[in-house]
């Protein structure tokens, strides 16, 4: 009887796992160490021990995964449960500033600061609108025609676009916060620093994974047969620009209607 197709099993372990763990467990040691003990040498060795190790485990997992031959199709099951995981965190802020409106609503007009603009979210929506296309075509370029040249040309676009937004996001920050409306300042302070925050970090972690993938574009270790990081970043930057339109909506409309 014929054998049937051997098993590698290399797919499904790895040892990277295990420093990535043993670093992530040795950093809030350091920081208790550091920050209750006043340990803080011990606490700044074993905090660079552990960043090092999380680091190195991270790089060799990918290295790992870029040595198969073909992508084994579980990344989507990944970054799905990512980003119902985020959807969470986003939750608790959400019903923190509906909370906040609400408890707060005799008052409320009287925190909406002069110079937040409908007109500025308005156009950072547009600028995310406009990167969503560019890495939908990115995925396209690389999963439909193979091309990486093209796919690397659209990948940069977004990412240009991502960096427009955060600077643009920041010079209004610091506008508002010149203004008297900080993060203490008030709860619509409070709440809109804390979604709009949020939300630039997540656009700031969509903008290194697509520096990456650029960087796998380019020495081509990504490939139409390994499309698995393309469509998690695409996803994830897709979810970052549905999410933006639920902050500006709270943050910005929600918030500063006085009412």
């Amino acid at each position: 009887m014929a054998q049937g197709a051997v098993h590698h099993p290399h797919h499904e372990t790895s040892v990277w796992p295990f420093p990535i763990g043993i670093g992530t467990l040795l950093l809030p040691i350091a920081f208790t160490l550091f920050f209750h003990y006043g340990m803080q040498m011990p606490g700044l060795v074993l905090g660079g021990v552990g960043l090092v190790l999380i680091l190195v485990g991270a790089a060799g997992w990918a290295s790992e995964h870029f040595q198969v031959e073909k992508d084994m199709g579980y990344g989507w099951l990944g970054i799905l449960t990512f980003i119902l995981s985020e959807i969470v965190i986003f939750g608790t802020l959400f019903a923190f500033f509906w909370t906040a409106r609400t408890a707060h609503a005799d008052k409320w007009h009287e925190w909406v600061p002069e110079g937040i603009s409908l007109g500025m979210a308005g156009f950072l929506t547009l600028i995310l609108w406009a990167s969503s296309f560019t890495i939908f075509k990115a995925e396209l370029a690389l999963e439909e025609e193979g091309d990486n040249g093209k796919a690397l040309t659209w990948t940069f676009l977004t990412f240009l676009l991502g960096g427009l937004f955060v600077v643009l996001h920041m010079r209004e920050w610091m506008h508002l916060w010149h203004e008297g409306f900080t993060l203490s300042a008030n709860a619509y302070g409070t709440g809109f620093y804390a979604l709009t925050g949020l939300h630039t970090s997540h656009v700031l972690v969509g903008l290194i994974s697509q520096i990456y993938v650029m960087w796998l574009l380019v020495t081509g270790k990504m490939n139409k047969d390994k499309p698995t990081m393309m469509a998690a970043v695409s996803a994830y930057w897709h979810f970052v620009d549905v999410m933006w339109m639920l902050v500006a909506g709270t943050a910005y409309l929600v918030g500063s209607t006085a009412i």
